[in-house]
């Protein structure tokens, strides 16, 4: 959930921790934090809010010198955003940054207090500080080993000990964590985008393994001293990749890569005009032998899955559960052998679908994630993976990782089809092909924008609003009020629209927005039938649709017209209009899209 670095090295540590902190705020920005050691000692900076509120101070007091030390910036969990409780945490001999969660803190904390400790913060982490201390007797390793041994809960550490002023120790279990490799400087980092200034080479810290960090060295032990030997990462990501790109925003530059990341997300995975998972090590044979599909995710990367059960039954003909991963981890699932399991996570450390991963391979079934992080916890952790290739998405607001999600949802089903011999060769490349043509539709869908943000300017005062749409149109509505309560603070929900009279009508005003989107062509009666009910009710409609579709213009206040592909692709050309109207309603209203309040990126804890 927070984001850590550290840094050994001979540039300005301050400056790189800034630095590198900035591309990391996106995990959390509730208070940021550095620790340096400066002239002896561990010199410590840190302030309530975002990072530029620490730049600013700062410029107005202390800026610590020094080449060696490690940075934070805060979601908060336990205790409320505050100087007191930002990182690092600790004391003249030790200080460390924390990303996770440590479960037993009040039983470590209570041990403290009998020893004569006192504590300053309300946060987990500080127990970790001070139990660090409590145990240090000149040997950091020795020390972090034991302490790792009786914390539980998720981690990820940077520490630093006062006698030892050129290195940074770095350990993981359940949170992420990379070491950058540099030319006589090193790193500690959450995500790769971090270190891209300064590096592209990286290690993979994995589970409860620590690493001891010089300026000219990283060595890597398991918690019973063993040296550990490891494949020297390459981040194929550049920082531009990582940056604006002339935008005002990460999320309006995240639309508008879409088409370049399904091509480069489907391409690899259709061989000769047909889908080939088995690129991933996913074969037909494999596929056709489940009895049951769980797809299991959260927040957007769920309404994918919603999407991928409606195409997988329709043209695959077998049964898909979707669920909340953290519903359905404490539901007792009835998951064995015989089933398949697919974990959707754009970060690949979601702390909800990786508890539903474990449990369902001690249940033995078989396990395919679905994740754009390389190396991930979910990804090394499952039985086969597929990499949506989306590069590093900064906004908070899930775009172009959900519509390479989509892609892949759509090649398993097409894959799958053809396997059980539901569809012919025929068909499968048809849909395949269409598939291939998604991009171009995307780019299109893109033109309307200036429509879109017309269609914000009459959103940006509401209080509250509706979406309406039926079958995929209605998987499609969930992700579209997702994003605009998300980024927005409109409150917004996603009805089917046969429910309508069943209640959701009640809410309906003078004046109050529905958003109804209609693309499915069996579905269209049906659907301009509830448009209806709620314009006779005085409702703003605005209908999303096919550009081909043909309906009097008394039917809705606003019609956004999108360009036509087979009916069970529409969802991923009608995603962009809709991310579209979120943007600039977000915009007009004058919220921070990048960094809407009370969220993060990655939700590495429960």
């Amino acid at each position: 959930m927070c984001g850590i670095v550290g840094y050994v090295g001979p540039k300005d540590c301050t400056e790189v921790l800034i630095s590198a902190l900035s591309k990391l705020e996106y995990r959390g920005y509730d208070s940021a934090g550095i620790a340096v050691f400066e002239n002896g000692q561990i010199s410590v900076e840190k302030a309530k809010g975002r990072l530029k509120n620490l730049e600013e101070k700062m410029e107005k007091g202390h800026r610590p010198k020094g080449h060696v030390g490690i940075g934070h910036t805060r979601w908060a969990t336990h205790g409320e955003p505050s100087d007191i409780n930002s990182h690092p945490h600790g004391n003249k001999r030790v200080s460390i940054v924390h990303n996770g969660i440590i479960e037993n803190y009040i039983k470590i904390k209570n041990f403290l207090v009998d020893k004569g400790y006192e504590f300053v913060s309300e946060t987990d982490t500080e127990t970790v500080a001070k139990l660090l201390d409590f145990y240090y007797e000149g040997n950091p390793v020795e020390t972090i080993t034991r302490v790792l041994g009786e914390i539980e809960g998720s981690y990820a550490l940077g520490i630093m000990f006062s006698e030892y002023p050129d290195t940074i120790y770095a350990a993981r279990k359940d949170s992420p964590l990379i070491i950058g490799v540099g030319e006589g400087e090193n790193f500690i980092a959450s995500d790769v985008p971090a270190i891209l200034k300064y590096t592209r080479h990286y290690y993979l810290l994995e589970q409860n393994e620590i690493a001891v960090i010089t300026k000219d060295s990283v060595e890597i032990k398991g918690l019973h001293g063993e040296k550990i030997e490891k494949e020297l990462q390459y981040a194929g990501w550049d920082e531009e990749a990582a940056e604006k790109g002339g935008y005002e925003h990460f999320m309006l530059k995240e639309i508008h890569e879409q088409p370049a990341v399904i091509k480069r997300t489907i391409l690899p995975r259709i061989m000769d005009g047909m889908p080939f998972l088995e690129e991933c090590g996913i074969t037909s044979e494999m596929l056709k032998s489940f009895r049951k599909i769980y797809i299991v995710a959260c927040g957007t990367a769920m309404h994918a899955g919603l999407v991928g059960k409606y195409v997988i039954e329709r043209i695959a003909e077998t049964e898909v559960i979707v669920d909340i991963a953290s519903e359905f981890r404490y539901r007792n699932p009835l998951i064995g052998k015989e089933d398949l399991v697919m974990l959707i996570s754009q970060s690949g450390e979601t702390a909800d679908t990786k508890a539903v991963l474990r449990l369902a391979k001690e249940k033995q079934a078989t396990t395919i994630s679905v994740v754009n992080v390389k190396g991930s916890s979910i990804a090394r952790e499952s039985d086969f993976v597929i990499y949506t290739h989306a590069g590093p998405e900064i906004s908070v607001a899930s775009t172009k990782a959900y519509s390479v999600q989509l892609s892949i949802m759509y090649l398993f089903a097409f894959q799958l089809a053809y396997a059980k011999g539901i569809i012919d060769e025929k068909r499968c490349r048809e849909l395949t092909l269409e598939l291939q043509e998604i991009p171009d539709i995307i780019e299109k869908a893109l033109e309307i924008e200036e429509k879109c943000q017309f269609i914000g300017s009459r959103l940006m005062n509401a209080d509250s609003l509706l979406y309406i749409g039926r079958g995929l149109d209605y998987a499609l509505s969930m992700e579209g009020s997702l994003k605009l309560k998300e980024i927005s603070y409109i409150h917004s929900e996603a009805y089917a629209a046969g429910e309508l009279k069943h209640g959701t009508i009640s809410l309906v005003t003078d004046e109050m927005p529905v958003i109804a989107v209609a693309t499915q062509d069996d579905l269209l009666e049906k659907t301009i039938s509830n448009i209806k009910e709620v314009k006779a009710r005085g409702a703003l409609v605005i209908l999303i649709c096919k550009e081909t579709t043909d309906v009097s213009h008394d039917i809705a206040d606003y019609q956004v017209k999108v360009p036509v592909a087979e009916d069970i692709l529409m969802p991923m050309a009608a995603a962009v209009p809709m991310q579209l109207i979120a943007y600039y309603t977000s915009v007009l209203r004058g919220c921070d899209v990048d960094k809407p309040r009370n969220l993060a990126k990655s939700v590495t804890v429960e």
